[in-house]
């Protein structure tokens, strides 16, 4: 059994600045590649960023040198640092997590969503 908790959302202004966290616990073999999605009202679920075990990392053009992922594998943990928000980042935001649970076995994990709210 595994879960992703998330945190760190919450109402912002915009031009401020909020760090999410999601940190995965239960029988956890491997942490292979960690993300961050959103979601707003009516739209699709899309890649904000992500992060491979070695920490190379890659963003959405929206966010891209506003946002930073980052990784604390001791910790199980997943970071994302949002600086310049925008109204348009507006979303519930959702940790996703490639887990093995055992040598062979593997597969995505997801967060219960996290909502940043940022205002004008």
């Amino acid at each position: 059994q595994v879960q992703l908790v998330e945190s760190g959302g919450g109402l912002v202004q915009a031009g401020g600045s909020l760090r999410l966290s999601c940190a995965a616990s239960g029988t956890i073999f491997r942490l292979n590649d960690m993300g961050w999605y959103r979601q707003a009202p009516g739209e699709q679920r899309e890649l904000v960023a992500r992060i491979t075990v070695g920490g190379s990392t890659n963003y959405a053009d929206s966010v891209k040198g506003r946002f930073t992922i980052s990784r604390d594998n001791a910790k199980n943990t997943v970071y994302l640092q949002m600086n310049s928000l925008k109204s348009s980042d507006t979303s519930v935001y959702y940790c996703n997590v490639h887990i093995n649970t055992g040598l062979f076995r593997g597969m995505d994990y997801w967060g219960k969503g996290t909502l940043v709210t940022v205002s004008s």
